[in-house]
């Protein structure tokens, strides 16, 4: 062996596991490498039971392994084919294990949807600067639309959706399709005009515009800078459903109100018939509520007002003054049965006072009456007799005869004193 060097006897060795991580290491601190889109063509594309996504991008002159764990594999919309132009966004590292240098995606996308995007960026930012985005401008939604448009393809899933959801929550509503394709180079132009047609022949409360979910470049038609101002001259309020929750075209910051789907802009345009009926039930209610609390207070006020007329009414005083009548009837008859009363007591006294006195009682006490025979006059005085008149003479039990005697003549009570 030869004798070492001195930058031989100082360098330090690494084992093949410390030189990889150190170059991962590089690699990752790297702020450049950590946020990049990479454009080229797929090859060697496989899946495999894992659901993580390996494949080569490549160009003209050069390769680049790239991996794509599942977690991010199931938010890529379309799967890439062997072939196909594609921009992938990610950060590059290193694995170790095998020393790959590579790139770990998290976003994939067809080629072009990058420039795409860029003039969706420009567009949005003109637009708002001339003010059609702003919330003043926007029209409120009816609370009960009577006629709703809908501008979409007739064949497509969403119009099937938002036909689904009216029936379901608003069955009343009048539905008026305007037919237009939603993608293609024939698409902006049917949107303008079906939006026009329904502004000039149905006029409906509201216009739904919407469309399913797709790419970037599958959703320029709502991009379309003719379309935004299309949506901005409707003269019907106009609600967007166009692709995904995920999904924001030119259309959707431009109309009254945008929805996540084609079925949430039929939601957001109708009002569900199941709290129509609960509202209705609970006014009902309450009007049965209220208008028993009102016959109620209706009901005492008319029995006062009876209290206060019976007080009042002359039917009241008559029937007081027959009362009075007959009170007075009873003190009367009262009175007039204590004067027959004391009358009869008094007469009873004075027949027991004439009985006392009167001839029969005279007669029990030895007194006579004495008539004369001839004209039946009682004789009170001596000289209404004269000798030999004959008399009759009653006593207490009975009645006998007299004469006067001859030659004998009557003396007085005086005569005899």
């Amino acid at each position: 062996m030869g004798q070492l060097s001195l930058f031989e006897l100082t360098a330090r060795r690494w084992s093949v596991t410390e030189l990889n991580r150190h170059v991962r290491q590089l690699l990752e601190m790297d702020i450049e490498l950590r946020d990049v889109w990479v454009e080229g063509e797929i090859s060697n594309l496989s899946r495999p039971s894992s659901g993580h996504l390996y494949f080569t991008l490549k160009d003209g002159q050069a390769s680049l392994r790239c991996v794509m764990w599942r977690s991010e594999v199931g938010h890529v919309e379309r799967m890439p084919r062997e072939g196909e132009a594609v921009e992938v966004h990610g950060h590059v590292s290193v694995y170790e294990a095998g020393g790959q240098y590579q790139l770990y995606a998290d976003a994939l996308r067809p080629a072009g949807e990058g420039r795409l995007y860029q003039a969706f960026l420009m567009l949005k930012a003109r637009l708002e600067a001339e003010g059609l985005f702003d919330p003043e401008r926007k029209r409120p939604l009816p609370a009960f639309p009577i006629r709703i448009g809908v501008v979409t393809s007739p064949t497509g899933a969403a119009l099937q959706d938002v036909v689904h959801v009216l029936r379901r929550r608003f069955p009343l509503v009048e539905v008026v399709l305007a037919s237009t394709p939603v993608q293609g180079d024939e698409a902006p132009q049917g949107i303008i005009a079906g939006l026009e047609a329904l502004n000039q022949h149905s006029r409906p409360d509201v216009i739904l515009m919407v469309r399913g979910g797709g790419s970037i470049e599958d959703l320029s038609a709502f991009n379309d800078e003719n379309v935004a101002r299309a949506i901005a001259a409707s003269e019907s309020p106009v609600v967007s459903g166009i692709g995904h929750e995920t999904d924001f075209v030119i259309a959707d910051f431009v109309a009254d109100r945008r929805a996540a789907t084609p079925s949430a802009a039929a939601e957001v345009a109708t009002p569900d018939q199941r709290d129509l009926i609960l509202n209705v039930r609970k006014a009902t209610g309450a009007l049965g509520t209220a208008f028993r609390e009102l016959l109620g207070e209706a009901r005492w006020e008319l029995d006062q007002k009876e209290v206060t007329l019976r007080r009042v009414s002359p039917y009241s005083q008559v029937v007081n003054a027959r009362q009075r009548v007959d009170d007075l009837l009873r003190r009367a008859l009262a009175a007039m049965r204590y004067d027959l009363a004391l009358r009869r007591s008094g007469v009873a006294g004075m027949s027991q006072t004439l009985f006392a006195v009167g001839p029969p009682a005279v007669l029990e006490r030895g007194y006579a009456v004495v008539t004369r025979t001839s004209d039946g006059k009682v004789v009170r005085q001596v000289d209404q007799v004269s000798s030999g008149d004959r008399l009759r003479i009653r006593v207490s039990d009975g009645i006998f005869p007299a004469q006067v005697g001859q030659g004998t003549k009557p003396t007085s009570a005086r005569d005899e004193t």
